[in-house]
C-alpha cells in the first residue's frame, strides 16, 4: 500500500464525517444498504462531546421524515465493536453512515438501524490525499492561489479572531491566579513577552517569582529595579571583576532578605546560539527601564494604545552601563542598546493587543477589542519563516493582522495536518466534487 493510500485509510472516517457535513457526495445517490431512497433535508450539527456524531439532522427515508443523530464509521462493524449496540444514548441515531458495510446493526432495543455507504469521489479523493501527503510545511503552497482573495480575506479574519481568542484565554488564566488584578496580569504578559520566544518561559517564571508590587516600589531607582530582576533571575549568584555587576549583587542581597523572595534557576535564561541582542542579560536591563521610565504603563495603554505612543513606552535604552555590554562577562562597543522598532511592535502584537482584546471582553466594553485590531492593523507584519512561506506561495500581508492570522493558520492547522478543517483545504477539495 502506498504512502498516499495510507494516508487515505488512516483519515477514512474523518473524511466520510467532512463529506456528511459539507454535503460533498451526489445527492440522487444516496440509498440505504437494503435501497431504500435517502435525502438529506438537513446534515445535523458536529457533536464535539460524547454520542453521536451529528445531531438534529433531518432526513427522508423511503418517503418518511426522520430527525434524530447520524453516526459515521469506516467499517459497518464498528458500531457494535464501539458497543453502541448496547447503549441507549445511541438509539437516537436514524441513519449509520459507513464506508464499507460489512455488518448489520441495531439500537439497544433490537431495532435494526438503515444503514449507508457514502461513496467517496474519486477526484475528491485524489485531492484528500494529495492535501495529506504533502511533505512541506505548508501543504497547499502550490495550489493556494486558487483560492479567491475575498475567501482567503474572509478565512483570515476568522484566523485572527481564533489566535486572538486563545491568547485572551491564557490571559484570563493569569487574570484568575492574580485575583483579577489588571496590572499584575499585565506585568506577566509584558515580561514573558520580552523572553522573545527563546526565554518567554522562563522570563515568566522569573514574574511569578517576583511580584510586580516590589519592582512598582523601586521604579524611582534603575540599579534596584535591575538588582530585582538579574537576582530573580539567578544571574547575580558568582563573584565578578565588574564593579557595576558587585553593586548589583550587593543591592539585590538586601532586597531579597527584605522581601523574602526566592530566585528562580539561573541556567533556565539560555544564550547558546542567541543572537547578543537576544542575550537575556540584555532584555532584562530593557525590561528594567520600560518600568522605571514608565509609572502607570497599563494605564497609559488603556488611554492610549497607538503606535507611537507604544513605541515610546518599550523603546527606551537600559542604564548606561548597557551601552558596552551584552552581558556581564565581556564588554561590547559602545551604543545604546534599546529594544528597536521591530522589537517594539513584537511586544505590542504579543503584549498590548491581546491585553486589550481581554480587557475589553472581561470588562465587556468592547471599544477596547475595537482599539486592539486597529493596532494591529497600524503594525508593520512580523517577518518569519512562517510568515515568508505564506508570502512566497503568494497571499498578500499588509499588516500584522494578516502575520497574525498565518501564523495561525500554520500552527493550528499546517503544523497539525488538519487540511480537512481548514477553509483553504475545503475549497481545494470542493472544487474536486464539481
Amino acid at each position: 500500500m502506498g504512502k498516499v493510500s495510507q494516508n487515505y485509510c488512516k483519515m477514512k472516517e474523518r473524511v466520510l464525517q467532512y463529506l456528511w457535513k459539507y454535503r460533498l457526495y451526489d445527492d440522487a445517490d444516496l440509498r440505504t444498504t437494503t435501497g431504500d431512497p435517502v435525502t438529506v433535508i438537513d446534515p445535523g450539527l458536529t457533536n464535539t462531546d460524547a454520542g453521536a456524531d451529528f445531531f438534529n439532522a433531518k432526513l427522508r427515508i423511503a418517503g418518511t421524515v426522520w430527525a434524530g443523530d447520524i453516526e459515521i464509521h469506516s467499517k459497518a462493524s464498528d458500531w457494535i465493536r464501539h458497543g453502541h449496540d448496547r447503549n441507549p444514548a445511541y438509539d437516537s441515531v436514524i441513519l449509520h453512515v459507513v464506508g464499507e458495510d460489512d455488518a448489520s446493526v441495531c439500537r439497544s432495543n433490537g431495532e435494526v438501524l438503515p444503514q449507508l455507504v457514502l461513496h467517496v469521489p474519486g477526484k475528491v479523493r485524489q485531492s484528500i490525499d494529495w492535501l495529506l501527503s504533502r511533505e512541506g510545511a505548508v501543504a497547499c503552497a502550490t495550489r493556494i492561489h486558487e483560492v479567491s482573495p475575498p475567501f482567503l480575506s474572509e478565512w483570515m479574519n476568522a484566523l485572527l479572531g481564533e489566535r486572538l481568542e486563545r491568547k485572551t484565554e491564557d490571559i484570563f488564566k493569569r487574570l484568575k491566579q492574580t485575583k483579577y488584578d489588571w496590572n499584575e496580569v499585565f506585568y506577566l504578559t509584558l515580561t514573558r513577552n520580552f523572553g522573545f520566544g527563546t526565554n518567554s518561559d522562563a522570563f515568566e517564571w522569573l514574574a511569578v517569582s517576583l511580584p510586580f508590587k516590589y519592582i512598582r516600589k523601586h521604579r524611582n531607582n534603575s540599579m534596584q529595579v535591575e538588582a530585582l530582576l538579574f537576582g530573580q533571575a539567578g544571574l547575580l549568584t558568582a563573584e565578578k571583576d565588574d564593579a557595576y555587576y558587585e553593586a548589583l549583587r550587593l543591592e539585590y542581597a538586601f532586597l531579597q532578605k527584605k522581601y523574602g523572595l526566592k530566585p528562580v534557576d539561573g541556567f533556565l535564561f539560555k544564550r547558546l546560539r542567541t543572537r547578543p541582542v537576544n542575550f537575556p542579560h540584555l532584555r532584562l536591563a530593557q525590561l528594567a527601564s520600560v518600568w522605571t521610565h514608565n509609572d502607570t504603563l497599563f494605564s497609559e495603554i488603556l488611554e492610549n494604545p497607538s503606535v507611537e505612543k507604544l513605541q515610546q513606552c518599550f523603546n527606551v535604552p537600559p542604564s548606561t552601563y548597557w551601552d558596552t555590554h551584552y552581558h556581564f562577562d565581556f564588554p561590547s562597543p559602545a551604543r545604546k542598546k534599546p529594544i528597536g522598532l521591530r522589537a517594539a511592535c513584537m511586544v505590542m502584537i504579543n503584549t498590548v493587543v491581546p491585553i486589550l482584546f481581554a480587557y475589553g471582553k472581561q470588562k465587556q466594553q468592547p471599544e477596547y477589542g475595537v482599539q486592539a485590531l486597529r493596532l494591529l492593523e497600524q503594525i508593520p507584519p512580523e517577518r518569519n519563516s512562517i510568515v515568508k512561506a505564506f508570502t512566497d506561495a503568494g497571499v498578500p500581508v499588509k499588516n500584522a493582522c494578516d502575520s497574525q492570522a498565518l501564523i495561525q493558520l500554520r500552527r493550528e492547522y499546517c503544523d497539525k495536518r488538519k487540511c480537512l478543517y481548514c477553509r483553504i483545504g475545503f475549497r481545494l477539495i470542493k472544487s474536486a466534487a464539481k
